[in-house]
Order: C-alpha cells, then sequence, then structure tokens
C-alpha cells in the first residue's frame, strides 16, 4: 500500500511548477532595406519539445489601428495563429502591445506571469514569429531549461528576425 502512494507522491512533485525565475527574451528586429518598410508583427510563446503550445507571452501588432483592423494580419503569424492565436482574445493584458522599430528589444516575464507561473520544470522552446506586410515571415526556435538552475540560449534569424536569445534567471 505504501508503494503507490510514495508514486503519487513522486509525481506529483515532479508535476509541481518549477522554482520561481524569471524569463528574459531579447529579440533584434533587423533594419532591412525597402522601399516600403512596415515593422514586423511578432508573437512569442513557449511550446513543449514536441511543438504543442503551452502559452502566449507577447504579441506585438498595429493595436491602433481603426475598428482594430490590426488584429485582420494576426493570422500571417501562420504557426503561432493556428497554434493558439485564434483562441486568443485580444487585446490581453500583460501580451499585446504596438510594433517595434528595427533593433533589440528586451522583453522580461515574471514569475508571476500567467504562462510561466505553473509551468514544470523542464525542457521548452521559446519560439519566436515574425511577420512583416509587404514581406516576410520567419520563425526562430530557442530551446532553454525551466527550473532549476540559470540558464541561457540563443538562436539566429536570417530575414524577417536577427538574433534571438532567452535567459532564465534566479
Amino acid at each position: 500500500m505504501k508503494l503507490p502512494l510514495l508514486a503519487s507522491a513522486a509525481f506529483a512533485l515532479s508535476a509541481a511548477p518549477a522554482l520561481a525565475a524569471d524569463l528574459r527574451v531579447d529579440i533584434e528586429v533587423p533594419r532591412l532595406s525597402a522601399a516600403e518598410y512596415h515593422a514586423p508583427y511578432v508573437a512569442v510563446w513557449i511550446e513543449n519539445p514536441d511543438q504543442t503550445a503551452v502559452g502566449t507571452l507577447s504579441v506585438w501588432y498595429d493595436v491602433d489601428l481603426r475598428n482594430n483592423e490590426g488584429l485582420t494580419w494576426l493570422a500571417d503569424m501562420r504557426t503561432w495563429w493556428r497554434k493558439s492565436g485564434r483562441t486568443l482574445t485580444l487585446p490581453a493584458d500583460g501580451v499585446s502591445g504596438a510594433t517595434r522599430a528595427p533593433g533589440r528589444h528586451s522583453i522580461t516575464f515574471r514569475a508571476d506571469n500567467p504562462t510561466l507561473r505553473n509551468l514544470p520544470a523542464g525542457q521548452y522552446n521559446v519560439v519566436v514569429e515574425a511577420a512583416r506586410e509587404l514581406g516576410g515571415r520567419e520563425l526562430v526556435r530557442v530551446p532553454f531549461t525551466w527550473g532549476g538552475a540559470a540558464n541561457t540560449a540563443s538562436g539566429q534569424g536570417s530575414s524577417e528576425l536577427g538574433a534571438i536569445s532567452v535567459a532564465v534567471t534566479r
């Protein structure tokens, strides 16, 4: 009788949220030479190693367009849209934000973020997808470890995105 109880306790502990940590994501939006440049729409989310979505962290889009027309173009970030975007009610407090100009942008998600607060320790990917009107679309996956020691990882885009780095800090 004690063995099943021990197994249940071990499972409960392994499925518990990781110790409090912050997640910092640095995103480089490259300066492109284009006749008509539009800042990209960008989605940032966490997924399991099997590429199932865990939750959306941030979505940058044209939040100021009249009649919420900016929402119309979110489906251009096809991977994010299919995995979780179409089920998200936008604008979402703490998730939605305006598009950003070329340059390096750093966003920090605190341990009490809705996506992170109950995230069990383990291996995940931060995924950054960008789509630009009259431009291209690109997706970069950066694997990271949640729970345990602080860690960093990085990835590199080739067109719509530049360097992407992820840091788990204590």
